[in-house]
């Protein structure tokens, strides 16, 4: 069995800061990818951002320059630095690992149950 356990979130006022951290456990062979997704209320999910074994990230046009994604693959622990919040950023930020396990012979994707962010303006 695999857990993704985010904290981190919470309420912070407009222009502040917040870290995020997932780390994941269980039977782990090996970790593709890592990153954050949110959802909004009556949104749909989306990409915040990703970053792979090999320190590659990718993020969603809107968060660049002000999120940054981090990993430490010997803790098998992914954070994401928040930062210039805005309103508009609030929502359930979920932890996504691409993983195989031990004993796996593919990787598929694991989900944490979700942090809130809420920015205030």
């Amino acid at each position: 069995q695999v857990q993704l356990v985010e904290s981190g979130g919470g309420l912070v006022q407009a222009g502040g800061s917040l870290r995020l951290s997932c780390a994941a456990s269980g039977s782990i062979f090996s970790i593709t990818r890592m990153g954050w997704y949110r959802q909004a209320p009556g949104k749909q999910r989306e990409l915040v951002a990703t970053i792979t074994s090999g320190e590659s990230t990718n993020y969603a046009g809107s968060m660049k320059g002000r999120f940054t994604i981090s990993r430490d693959n010997a803790k098998n622990t992914v954070y994401l630095q928040m930062n210039s919040l805005k309103p508009e950023d609030t929502a359930v930020y979920y932890c996504n690992a691409y993983l195989t396990t031990i004993g796996g012979k593919y990787a598929y994707d694991y989900w944490g149950r979700g942090t809130q962010v809420t920015v205030s303006s």
